[in-house]
């Protein structure tokens, strides 16, 4: 089969590489299409990871193959693939706090070489842990293996809208109208609050708009905590979302933030930055600090609610669509984005011309 195969920092090679061999409770799934995230940019831009891997993981597909001890999966179901599946009986998962779970963290879904998720391949092996555990979720009728997709990405946006604690009526900033800004955009409205969004391009302050924002700023604006204060009757808003690894950023979020409530952390920063504050400022405002990294359980099923009943529209985030073949071009898309670049979608040539569903 054809993969793209990291060979160390910046090299990517489309090759052939032989199909996973299953055990008997694996399942072996052909990818239709794999979302690119952030996360792989970095895995593949920086020297984090030993060379050789394929990486990838937000994945549709269609499973190819069960292992002999499989049960309830059948080859031609569509299937979402999900890479992190928790113990559930560690301290962490005792606590619901899922992602710092040892086996959550430890990704075992592979297309070859050391395990690191394996959706830029044509097919990816799901482990007997991830098959056995919810790590598989039926696609419906009617929805793409495109919409699908987002499965896994909505997660770690909910995860984070519910850690904050987002009820209706509140009012939110969300730093950043790229796709995963625009995700919470999507989602503070579904959950009944009102969104203002920021972001240094003006095709993308029109298009948080466009998807449920009810103000949109640039960031540069010295006038933008006023115009916040204005929208909120002089409180500021109830809670910031921090999409972009910025430390300008925080400190608006500072300055917006009403009293009594809450920056989260979502964007990961460069290990280098460091933010110095005043802790008084937390202390006399009351202010908390929170971060949310990656996915949860405890919201996989609603996360797939919401996607395959169409309660958010994530069309509307897809921008970019390159075969498995041009992942290098995708990935230079995605740092140096065009004002129309959002989400980017990549396809292994079997995936390329199957027709997605209406």
């Amino acid at each position: 089969m054809k993969a793209q195969v990291f060979r160390g920092v910046n090299q990517l090679s489309y090759e052939d590489v032989p199909i996973p061999v299953l055990a008997a409770d694996e399942v072996l799934v052909q990818v239709q299409v794999v979302g690119l995230c952030q996360s792989d940019i970095k895995k593949i831009r920086y020297p984090l990871y030993e060379p050789p891997r394929i990486f990838g993981h937000e994945t549709a597909g269609i499973i190819a193959q069960v292992g002999s001890e499989v049960r309830n999966w059948q080859v031609g179901d569509r299937v979402v693939v999900l890479h992190h599946i928790p113990c559930m009986h560690c301290g962490y998962c005792l606590n619901e706090n899922y992602s710092m779970c040892d086996v959550y963290k430890n990704i075992t879904t592979t297309a070859g070489f050391v395990p690191s998720g394996g959706g830029f391949a044509e097919y990816v092996k799901v482990p007997g842990h991830i098959v056995r555990n919810g790590g598989l979720m039926t696609i419906p009728d009617g929805i793409s293996y495109e919409q699908a997709s987002f499965v896994e990405p909505t997660n770690c946006c909910l995860k984070a809208v519910k850690k904050a604690q987002v009820a209706p009526g509140q009012t939110v900033l969300v730093t950043g109208a790229g796709p995963i800004g625009l995700m919470f955009v999507m989602l503070v409205k579904y959950f009944g609050a009102r969104a203002i969004a920021t972001d240094l391009l003006p095709a993308r302050l029109q298009k948080a708009l466009e998807v449920g924002a009810e103000a949109a700023f640039d960031p540069r604006d010295p006038h933008l905590a006023a115009n916040i204060h204005a929208l909120t009757q002089g409180m500021g808003v109830d809670t910031t979302l921090l999409a972009v690894p910025s430390d300008k950023a925080f400190f608006q979020a500072l300055e917006c933030t009403r009293k009594g409530g809450k920056i989260l952390f979502f964007a990961e920063f460069p290990d280098e930055v460091e933010i110095p504050i005043n802790p008084n400022i937390l202390y006399r405002r009351e202010i908390d600090l929170m971060g949310s990294y990656s996915s949860s359980y405890r919201v996989q099923a609603l996360a797939a609610d919401i996607v395959f009943n169409r309660r958010i529209d994530v069309d509307a985030l897809i921008s970019d669509r390159y075969p498995l073949q041009e992942l290098a071009a995708a990935v230079e898309r995605a740092i140096a984005p065009t004002p129309e670049t959002y989400k980017i979608l990549l396809y292994p040539e079997a995936g390329l011309h199957r027709e997605c569903l209406s």
